[in-house]
This record gives C-alpha cells, structure tokens and sequence, in this order.
C-alpha cells in the first residue's frame, strides 16, 4: 500500500467510491444525494487543505483521506481529516495506512493535535482502527447521526494531541 499526494486525475477514481459511501448513509455525514462537483470541493480543498490517496501495487486507487485545519484563528493548530476506502478494498490495509500518513503529515506541517468530529459509533472498525492509532474519544453526541438501519446513534469526537 503506498499513499501519495492526490492529484485532479484521481477524482475518476475516487468519486465512484465515494458517492456509494455517502449514498449508504452509513458512515459519513453527508447529504446522502451529494452531487459530483459538491465532492470534489469538499474533497480538494485550497492549502493548507490536503487529500491524499492509497494505492495498491497496480497503482490503482483504494482509499482517499482528505485534511486541514479544524478552524481557523486561534484554533488553526487543530487538525482534522475524513478518510472513505473503496468497500472492495475494505480490510486490506488502506485505512491504517492512510491514517498514519495523515496523521504523520499533520505532526510535520506543525498541527498540535488531530480531531475527527463525527465518527458514527456503529462504525465498529473505523473507531477501533483510529484507537489503534493513538486516538481517544473525548464525547459522543448521542442520536447525532440518523443511520438507515440502526435509527438514531451517536458521533463520536475523537481527539490526539501530538
């Protein structure tokens, strides 16, 4: 798994994944009828905004992770990232190593800590994995997200000050 910096070339590659994500409901506080280009602003954003993507050993796409600044002014210091792995390539390493690699480049472009303000509470693996990392959970919003078959669960903050 090799993660890269992505470029524009790569949306072809990413949108595909990404609308079946946010169409499921499941796992990402989108609007779950979120148009192409919306995306991709929201995934491309200007500096110091980064998106990165995995690639597996064929070079092809498997993963995305895009990340900032939580805030601006006197909470710029504080990043955040989303991340979405194509289903099919779900537990294959995409996610870990994304996770590393955002979580490395906001230690190296001077963020103090890292937040992820909504991870869905049923998301089981997405919250083991980002414990695995270093993050913990600081609060969970409970009824927060309306997932289409569990009704109403929480979102959980997660936090790690580097």
């Amino acid at each position: 798994m090799r993660i890269r910096d992505a470029n524009p070339a790569d949306w072809a590659a990413i949108w595909p994944f990404m609308h079946d994500i946010a169409v499921a409901g499941e796992t990402f506080s989108w609007d779950r009828d979120i148009d192409e280009q919306r995306a991709r602003q929201r995934w491309f954003p200007a500096l110091p905004g980064r998106t990165f993507v995995a690639v597996d050993d064929r070079g092809a796409v498997v993963g995305t992770a895009v990340s900032g600044p939580n805030h601006e002014g006197p909470a710029a210091h504080v990043a955040t990232a989303s991340f979405m792995v194509a289903p099919r390539h779900s537990g294959r390493g995409a996610g870990r190593a994304l996770g590393r690699h955002v979580l490395d480049r906001a230690r190296a472009d001077g963020f103090r800590a890292m937040q992820f303000n909504a991870v869905v509470e049923t998301n089981t693996r997405a919250v083991a994995l980002w414990r695995s990392l270093g993050m913990e959970i600081v609060a969970t919003l409970p009824q927060a997200f309306h997932h289409p078959t569990h009704g109403y669960v929480g979102l959980h903050v997660m936090y790690q000050l580097f």
